[in-house]
């Protein structure tokens, strides 16, 4: 993927298909294509801010058949994080494959957070 001249990176239509939601039906890829919104270069080289996770409680869903970023970079960035990890057989867009799957996970964030 290269950046268009207002330095802005879209995805290709078949790269929803391929690599970013492969276990999405045709009809959730081609509306992710649809409404896509670029990611601006200067975005991913600017340094972040103090991360929130390294004051609060965290949660990870690892996503084991990711193909946009590799499930030992995730295990990683979890690791880092001190986060509570749940792994599954999801791609990168468990919100659109497995949704009863993210809702569980924020479910349990939330009560045990709320709980304490």
């Amino acid at each position: 993927m290269t950046p268009d001249t207002n330095g802005l990176i879209w995805m290709p239509t078949d790269g929803f298909r391929r690599a970013v939601a492969h276990k999405a039906s045709t009809d959730q890829t081609s509306i992710m294509a649809a409404v896509q919104r670029p990611i601006a270069l200067a975005c991913i080289q600017e340094a972040a801010p103090v991360p929130a996770w390294k004051t609060k409680p965290s949660w990870f869903l690892l996503a084991e058949e990711d193909r946009m970023i590799n499930p030992k970079t995730q295990r990683f960035m979890a690791d880092r994080m001190g986060a509570k990890v749940r792994s599954h057989h999801v791609d990168h867009t468990p919100m659109y494959t497995d949704p009863n799957l993210v809702i569980d996970v924020i479910s349990e964030a939330a009560h045990e957070t709320l709980s304490r």
